[in-house]
Order: C-alpha cells, then sequence, then structure tokens
C-alpha cells in the first residue's frame, strides 16, 4: 500500500493529462498563459495507463481522478478512461474539468465508463466568467453540466471559487441555481497555487464567511448521516434535504490528517500532497526500462516522505514552484 509515515494510506490517485488549458482563470495563471511542457515531456496515453495499472493492481489505488489543465482537450481522454475502466479490481474513474467541450464528450465518456465529473463554474454572469476567465465561453459550460447530466454522470458536482469583489456576492445565487438544476455545488477557499504567486490570506474568501452567506438564505445543517472520512467538503443539508452543499476549507479547515490522495503529474512526477516541493520522477525510470515493480517501490518511497500537513500556516511554507495547472487538480 501507499502508507506515509503518520498511517494514511493513499487510494485516491489524481492524474494530470497536460497542464495546457483554454481558459485563464485568474486564480490560476496570467492572461497570456505559461509556457507549456513540450509534448515529448508529456506521459504517452500508454504511459498513463501502465502507471495507473501499477496503482491499482499493486498499491491499492481504488479511484482515479483525471484533471489538468484542461483534461478534455486530450485527444486519448475517451481511450484512457475506457482502459482505466476496464481494469480489475476496476477503481471508480472521475474527472475534473472547466466544462468546455463536455457537451461534445460526456456520452463517449460515459459510454467509456467513466463514473462522474466535477465542472468548475464560478459566477453564473457571463460578463464575470469573462472578466474571470479571460474567454468568453460562459454558455459552453453550461451546456457541458447539461450534457454531464443527460448522460448519466451522476452526481454532476459544481466546483466554485469566490473572489473578493468579483463574485463572492454569488454564493447564494449559484446554490439556487445547483439546486434547481440538480447539481451538487462544493464552494472551494483560493489556494496559494496560482502561477502569478499573487495569493494572500486576506483577499482569500474563506469557508466561514461562505457558510455565514449561505446561511442568511438558506437552513444548513451538517450532514450526519455519513462519514466524511478523507472527504474534502463538509457537507450540509439544504434546508433539510435531500440536497446538499460542500464547502472544501482547504486553507482555514485543513484536511490533511485524513487525506488519502497522491498525484501523477502530466509529466509523470509523483506529488504526494497539492503543495509538495518535492517530486519523484516516474517517468524518466520507466523510458530508462524500470520494470513494474522499480517503478511501485519508487512510488511507496515517494508516498512514504509524505508530510504531516500542508503547512500554510509555518511561517516557512514556500509556495510551490509549480501552479494548479502544472500540478493537477
Amino acid at each position: 500500500m501507499l502508507r506515509d509515515s503518520f498511517g494514511r494510506v493513499a487510494t485516491d490517485l489524481r492524474v494530470s493529462l497536460t497542464d495546457k488549458c483554454n481558459l485563464r482563470c485568474t486564480y490560476c495563471m496570467p492572461p497570456e498563459g505559461l509556457d507549456w511542457l513540450p509534448n515529448a515531456q508529456l506521459l504517452t496515453a500508454d504511459e498513463i495507463v501502465r502507471l495507473v495499472t501499477i496503482g491499482v493492481e499493486r498499491l491499492g489505488i481504488t479511484e482515479v481522478r483525471y484533471t489538468g489543465g484542461e483534461p478534455l482537450i486530450r485527444r486519448e481522454l475517451v481511450d484512457i478512461v475506457a482502459r482505466t475502466t476496464a481494469l480489475a479490481p476496476r477503481p471508480q474513474v472521475s474527472l475534473t474539468t472547466n466544462g468546455i467541450g463536455l457537451a461534445r464528450l460526456a456520452g463517449p465518456l460515459a459510454a467509456a465508463g467513466l463514473d462522474r465529473v466535477n465542472v468548475s463554474l464560478d459566477t453564473l454572469d457571463p460578463a464575470t466568467f469573462k472578466r474571470l476567465a479571460h474567454r468568453d465561453r460562459h454558455a459552453d459550460v453550461i451546456a457541458g453540466l447539461a450534457a454531464a447530466a443527460e448522460a448519466g454522470l451522476a452526481p454532476v458536482k459544481v466546483n466554485a471559487v469566490l473572489m473578493r469583489d468579483l463574485n463572492d456576492h454569488e454564493a447564494v445565487p449559484l446554490l439556487r441555481w445547483c439546486l434547481d438544476q440538480g447539481y451538487e455545488l462544493r464552494f472551494i477557499e483560493q489556494m496559494p497555487l496560482d502561477a502569478q504567486h499573487g495569493w494572500s490570506r486576506e483577499g482569500m474568501v474563506t469557508a466561514d464567511e461562505i457558510l455565514e452567506r449561505l446561511s442568511a438564505a438558506f437552513d444548513l445543517t451538517a450532514d450526519d448521516l455519513e462519514e466524511r472520512g478523507s472527504a474534502p467538503a463538509e457537507r450540509f443539508l439544504v434546508d433539510g434535504g435531500p440536497a446538499k452543499v460542500g464547502v472544501i476549507g482547504s486553507v482555514t479547515r485543513p484536511f490533511c490528517g485524513s487525506c488519502d490522495r497522491v498525484r501523477l503529474t502530466a509529466d509523470g512526477q509523483v506529488r504526494n500532497c497539492l503543495f509538495a516541493t518535492e517530486e519523484s520522477d516516474l517517468k524518466s525510470a520507466m523510458r530508462d526500462g524500470a520494470s513494474d515493480e522499480e517503478l511501485a517501490a519508487r512510488w511507496i518511497a515517494a508516498v512514504a516522505r509524505k508530510r504531516a500537513g500542508h503547512g500554510i500556516d509555518d511561517p516557512s511554507f514556500l509556495q510551490p514552484s509549480r501552479p494548479m495547472s502544472a500540478i493537477g487538480g
């Protein structure tokens, strides 16, 4: 198993398929974009499937989530998903996406066995979307969400990041809209993972603020019907349920003590934490002829070094050199 020195076992694998994205969200990257990884440095589809297979068959991975950048722009995505869902034991397979292109791909992805999707949507206002993402693609995201629901990729989850003086007034409207559409909304605190290194605690809309705004319009009750376990979101019944809303307080309410995630970047680096400052290179070893056993051993060693927590509150905290788009969500 992928066990660290604090007894946590990683069973949830997040795999970035590309560092590229077709949006330029301000909490992630500058308007002009970034210097993307050369294609030769990216894992091939066969290499991705090989590493995922090692994780599932040898190391106890039970859930695989494909991320980016934007995973929908990876041409082999449907094939990668189909090959992943064919593994035994079969892992749960999900996708985190900005939704652009999902209207076209939701059906093929469902046919390939994809279980569910998380779609980023930070605003209901197309003008605010354009200001935040520097692209006029709001309608495409809305269409992608509808297509995911129609294809049966349920529960369709919506991820929203609130930014002060930009969209922080939309907490209640976003929840009302998601309730009407049958989507499950999760608010996520903005994290220090932007390429510009412009994040500040003062500018972040906290989980407490989000809950205060929602509670002014809805009756929120902590969801005690199931154990939270390693889930990052605190979930609340809305007006008695069954609808729920989640709040992920990654900064102010960290869940490091129960974390079960490990990450594989698009260029084949194992990251044992989203905020890790060290990586373990599986790609080079694989291309140099390492066996599955050797790759598994490297992976085990990488996870064993995982720290107790992300350390954002520590004065010595250093933001990772890679932004979120290059790490994978």
